[in-house]
């Protein structure tokens, strides 16, 4: 299971104890707040995308969508989501778990500014019903981010 991998890549920094892993799922922003018992946005959620031959993961706050106008000034192309039975192959974390961490060799993590806004945030590790509570220098740290970006705007 993925977030086996995700606590393994964790060691290295002594903190795969911090790893919350819930009795119900969190695979959806709404799941994971619930779960969480805090507001949609501090969810930070994983987003998965085809850039030509590359494929980038852009973490952004739960409650922001991709915004195509700024994605395509940013990325130089459309976005183009992985669907959902290329995400655990081509990213190593099935949908529902898919997190900036123990990714496989090549993915590029992009951090949405969108998360900025929080001092703590709560992406998932590696499987439907996992999450680590982590300030933004944290998930900057611990994601092995390649820079910020500016890609979305608030879901109406």
């Amino acid at each position: 299971m993925s977030v086996e991998k995700v606590k393994e890549y964790f060691k290295r920094w002594g903190i795969e104890d911090r790893i919350l892993e819930f009795d119900v799922s969190s695979a959806t922003v709404e799941l994971a707040a619930k779960a969480l018992n805090c507001e949609n946005g501090r969810i930070a959620k994983t987003l998965s995308f085809h850039v030509g031959d590359r494929i980038i993961l852009i973490v952004a706050a739960g409650d922001v969508k991709i915004d195509n106008k700024k994605y395509k000034a940013q990325f130089g192309s459309r976005a183009r989501m992985l669907a959902f039975d290329e995400a655990e192959q081509l990213i190593g974390h099935a949908i529902g778990g898919v997190c900036p961490f123990a990714v496989n060799d090549g993915v590029e993590v992009y951090l949405d500014i969108s998360l900025k806004r929080f001092a703590t945030v709560f992406p998932a590790c590696g499987s439907s019903n996992s999450a680590i509570e982590l300030t933004i220098p944290e998930l900057e740290e611990y994601s092995g981010f390649i820079s910020w970006v500016d890609v979305c705007k608030p879901c109406l």
